[in-house]
């Protein structure tokens, strides 16, 4: 939702509360009234089945981080007093008072229509002699004058003030008349389930953030490896570089390496600290960027097993916030079209500009359509692939295991040394990142395509 959209609909929200006065229409309905709850399900956000334990003190848990997020995110509680503040209307008072300040326009109407010409300039009469006297003729004639200038302005005023009454009347109908049809609920309504798509949009923010933080830390502790693989080789090559086996240069170059790979490493430190401190401020704690988060859920193979495409699909669709604002677009430039059917003739250019502009409407109504679709359809796959990733990385990790396990047996027989050891336990550690990478991917992707069906958001 766009902040220029959310402003409208809090001006419409401000305008109507603010309203002094309501509106006398004919041939009246009991107001109908639209409960914006009804138009989407309070929260309705994805994976919140069960009730977590509260996280201990510096910590922060994936389970738990939808529910901090909506309590302590600034925008999220923003959005929160502004959809409590359009709930909030009372269109019935409004609706009474829009009545009242049409029945005090119409009688101020009514007030100048009898008035007539009472407004003009008052008469001013003189005696026969004094106008019969040559001396005063002068006088008279700047007295006429003054009196025809003032009947002027009086006239002029009075036709202003009509204007004015007629455009105040005529604004306050088109809204009685809007909330006597609904039009008002409905675009209210409307507000609130925007707004409610941009508050679920910001904890789906967290959570993506969240994802790339446990991600960033798995890369922080694989450069930890790669650094002390490093320091084991230095150590090393420091010996045989004693030994006359190996140049300085040589030495130099993987020091140079290792350097290099440690710039890196603080890099990516001070990432993942700023990107917790903007997590932090999103759960309305303190930025330090010291938070502690727990690792990400494992999707299940029945959560896997449950996911049906087609269904799924119509369940987004239905959901989906963006495709509801695409069909009221779409709405609007057919009503637009048959305005212009009304007004101009079908051998006029104006109609053909109408008739083109409908048809690229309606193209790009079935654009959002079918991308909507392909992208679902391609999360749905996603969701697969990263599945099948996950299976071949633990069944690789299966066979790294036992390959470590007879690597330690031969260093327990002393056929092995130590660094050898350490070496094949890199290797084991890596197979096990496959395995950890491939297990977020899967819940990232899972994640994604749970908010599509249930709120119709596409990542």
């Amino acid at each position: 939702m766009s902040k220029k959209a959310v402003a409208m609909v809090l001006t419409v929200v401000l305008v109507f509360s603010l309203c002094g006065a309501t509106a006398l229409a004919d041939g009246e309905t009991p107001p109908m009234q639209t409960d914006p709850a009804q138009v989407v399900s309070d929260e309705q956000t994805p994976q919140q089945d069960t009730q977590t334990p509260a996280d201990p003190e510096g910590t922060l848990s994936y389970e738990n981080l939808e529910q901090r997020v909506r309590a302590g995110d600034l925008k999220i509680l923003i959005l929160e007093e502004n959809i409590a503040r359009a709930e909030s209307v009372d269109f019935t008072q409004l609706k009474e008072e829009l009545r009242d300040q049409l029945n005090t326009i119409a009688d101020k109407q009514w007030s100048l229509i009898t008035a007539g010409g009472s407004f003009g300039s008052p008469e001013i009469s003189f005696s026969p002699e004094f106008m019969a006297n040559p001396d005063n003729q002068k006088l008279l004639g700047v007295i006429g004058a003054m009196q025809q200038g003032m009947s002027a302005l009086t006239s002029l005023a009075t036709s202003s003030a009509r204007q004015s009454l007629d455009q105040a009347y005529a604004t306050a109908r088109e809204q009685f008349d809007a909330l006597q049809d609904g039009e008002t609920q409905k675009s209210i309504a409307d507000g609130v389930r925007q707004m409610r798509d941009m508050q679920n949009a910001e904890v789906m923010l967290a959570q993506a953030t969240y994802i790339q933080l446990v991600e960033l830390n798995a890369a922080l502790n694989t450069l930890d490896r790669s650094l002390a693989a490093m320091d084991r080789q230095i150590e090393e090559l420091e010996l045989r570089y004693e030994l006359g086996q190996i140049s300085a240069l040589t030495l130099k170059q993987v020091k140079t390496a290792r350097s290099s790979l440690a710039s890196q490493r603080e890099s990516y430190a001070l990432t993942a600290r700023t990107g917790l401190m903007g997590l932090e401020f999103m759960i309305g704690a303190g930025p330090t960027g010291t938070t502690k988060l727990t690792a990400l859920p494992l999707v299940t193979k029945e959560q896997l097993a449950a996911m049906d495409l087609e269904k799924d699909l119509e369940a987004a669709q239905q959901a989906s916030y963006s495709l509801y604002s695409a069909k009221k677009t779409l709405d609007d430039a057919e009503q637009t079209f048959k305005d212009a059917q009304k007004e101009y003739g079908e051998r006029e250019y104006q109609y053909t500009q109408a008739q083109h502009t409908w048809q690229a409407d309606q193209y790009t109504y079935e654009a959002t359509i079918k991308g909507f679709e392909i992208s679902f359809r391609t999360l749905y796959a996603q969701v697969k692939d990263y599945a099948q990733v996950l299976d071949a990385a633990q069944t690789a990790l299966a066979v790294e295991q036992e390959s470590y396990a007879a690597e330690q047996l031969k260093y327990e027989q002393g056929n092995l040394s130590h660094n050898k050891l350490l070496d094949a336990a890199d290797t084991l550690a890596a197979a096990q990142d496959k395995v950890d990478t491939a297990q977020r991917n899967l819940f990232s992707a899972y994640n994604n395509y749970r908010w599509a069906v249930d709120c119709g958001i596409l990542n």
